[in-house]
C-alpha cells in the first residue's frame, strides 16, 4: 500500500498563499491523486483532482476553490501539489491527499481511496 506524506500547512492571513505537497512512497503511475480537507464539525469534502497522463491529465476542482487553488503533479517525484491562493477564514481545514487506480472510475469526488495520508493543517485568520 502507498504512504502518504503531506507537508506545507500552517497558519496564514486571508488572501495569502500556501503550497501543499504530498509525497507518495510508492510508484503512482496509473493513479488519480486527490485533496480533500475536514474542517471542524463537518465531513470531509473534495478539493481537486488530476489523474496520471504526463501529456494531457484530467483535473477537477471543487467550485468552491475554483479560480483560487490549483492541482499539479510530478510523476518523477510521486508527488502532488496544491497551490493555494487567496485564501479564505472558510478555507481553514485540515487538508488530506489520496491516491487509487485510475481503473476505479471518475468519481473522483466520492472518499473511496486506497490510501490516506495524516493531514496537515491549513488555517486562515481573517
Amino acid at each position: 500500500q502507498v504512504q502518504l506524506v503531506e507537508s506545507g500547512g500552517g497558519l496564514v492571513q486571508a488572501g495569502a498563499s500556501l503550497r501543499l505537497s504530498c509525497a507518495a512512497s510508492g510508484r503512482t503511475h496509473g493513479s488519480v491523486m486527490v485533496w480533500f480537507r475536514q474542517a471542524p464539525g463537518k465531513e470531509r469534502e473534495f478539493v481537486a483532482a488530476i489523474t496520471s497522463s504526463s501529456y494531457r491529465p484530467y483535473y477537477q476542482m471543487a467550485d468552491s476553490v475554483k479560480g483560487r487553488f490549483s492541482i499539479s503533479r510530478d510523476n518523477a517525484k510521486n508527488t502532488v501539489y496544491l497551490q493555494m491562493n487567496s485564501l479564505k477564514a472558510e478555507d481553514t481545514a485540515v487538508y488530506y491527499c489520496a491516491v487509487r487506480d485510475e481503473r476505479g472510475g471518475t468519481n473522483y469526488q466520492s472518499p473511496s481511496y486506497d490510501s490516506w495520508g495524516q493531514g496537515t493543517q491549513v488555517t486562515v485568520s481573517s
